[in-house]
């Protein structure tokens, strides 16, 4: 079969789609439709085009086929991103050690940036938690789970965990203005809880591995 020239092409196109059967065909099926009859002659090509067409038509398909996995995993990346956002996930974005978001911190309230020194102090407790074991490292944690689950180690630190987590929530979802107190208050559970053992340790090495960290 010879191809057939553009302006051929327009012309073919442009009279099926004339057809009364078309006229109440929505954009969207119309789209799917043609997109399901250019993969139906891609297959076709490639079983029965001959050997040139077939090694064409079938690279085509691999092509097509990747590029549709790429942006599936490109969207759901972005969803889980924004879900970890949206649902108070603790550090977003970021990728920094307890060290570096300490020092964030304590740079904000330099500034008189209270809220977002509040936020920093917070992650800087989340990410040393992680960092010693005390929590496991799970995607997207909220400021309470974070809260509750280190509060198992470390069970005379609940409720200023507790205290804490809200804190956080309230300065990073609630609008709530920060204060020099708050941050004073998240500083001194930061440096407490650095120096704290987790009551794991005192099971010895069968209920620890080894004791605390």
């Amino acid at each position: 079969m010879s191809p057939i020239g553009r302006d051929e092409a327009a012309q073919r196109a442009a009279t099926e789609l004339l057809d009364p059967q078309y006229a109440k065909e929505s954009l969207l099926d119309l789209i799917y439709r043609r997109v399901m009859q250019f993969l139906g002659d891609l297959v076709d090509a490639a079983t029965g085009g001959g050997t040139a067409g077939g090694v064409i038509a079938a690279a085509a398909i691999v092509l097509i086929l990747l590029s549709v996995i790429t942006l599936v995993g490109w969207q759901l990346r972005r969803t889980t991103r924004r879900k970890a956002l949206l649902t108070g996930g603790l550090f977003g974005e970021q990728a920094m050690t307890a060290a570096e978001h300490r020092r964030a911190a304590e740079g904000l309230a330099l500034e008189g940036r209270w809220a977002e020194a509040v936020r920093e102090r917070f992650r800087a407790i989340a990410r040393d938690m992680e960092e010693r074991a005390l929590v496991s490292g799970m995607p997207g944690r909220t400021a309470g789970e974070l809260a509750a689950e280190a509060a198992v180690s470390l069970p005379a630190f609940a409720a200023e965990l507790s205290a804490g987590a809200r804190s956080f929530d309230d300065v990073t979802y609630g609008g709530v203005p920060g204060t020099r107190e708050a941050y004073d208050a998240m500083t001194s559970l930061d440096t407490r809880l650095q120096q704290a053992r987790p009551v794991l340790a005192t099971v010895g090495t069968a209920g620890y591995g080894g004791g605390a960290r």
